[in-house]
């Protein structure tokens, strides 16, 4: 999942409600499957473009999740990573065949119901990045290398 943030837009990220697929109905983030040999900033960054037609540059890893489905005969490991929205860009639906258009949301009152990922980072207590700590390269995973696992804190 991409947790999209934009200065000036404290606490709100994009979302929107899932449709043609597993969890259809349910709200989400961007993103979507790794291609082969896809990193994860590559990945997040190619999903973000495709579903809301924003360009990014890039992305850190803030989040991941063990995500089973047996409801649906899926399990999944979520990789969240975070990107700032240039300010003044807004999203635009592209794939209107899996989504029912993108919103600002924020973050402390989501809408519901979520899908599965979301929900278990949202009661997580998770807390999105701030947009000037991804952009200044602050934030705790912004200088770790792209290829690799990244672990806030240490073991």
């Amino acid at each position: 999942g991409v947790l999209v943030v934009q200065e000036g837009r404290p606490g709100m990220v994009l979302v929107s409600r899932r449709k043609g697929s597993h969890g259809a109905g349910k709200y989400q983030l961007p993103g979507g499957h790794l291609e082969m040999n896809e990193g994860w900033e590559e990945c997040a960054l190619r999903e973000l473009e495709e579903e809301t037609g924003i360009r990014a540059t890039k992305a850190c890893f803030v989040a991941v999740t063990n995500d089973p489905m047996p409801e649906e005969g899926r399990h999944y490991i979520t990789v969240f990573m975070a990107t700032t929205c240039p300010v003044g860009v807004e999203p635009r639906l592209m794939e209107p065949d899996k989504c029912e258009g993108w919103e600002w949301t924020d973050w402390e009152h989501l809408p519901k119901p979520m899908f599965h990922p979301l929900a278990k980072l949202s009661a997580s207590g998770f807390k999105p990045p701030l947009a000037s700590a991804l952009s200044s390269g602050t934030y705790p995973s912004s200088g770790f290398p792209a290829a690799c696992a990244f672990i806030p804190g240490g073991c």
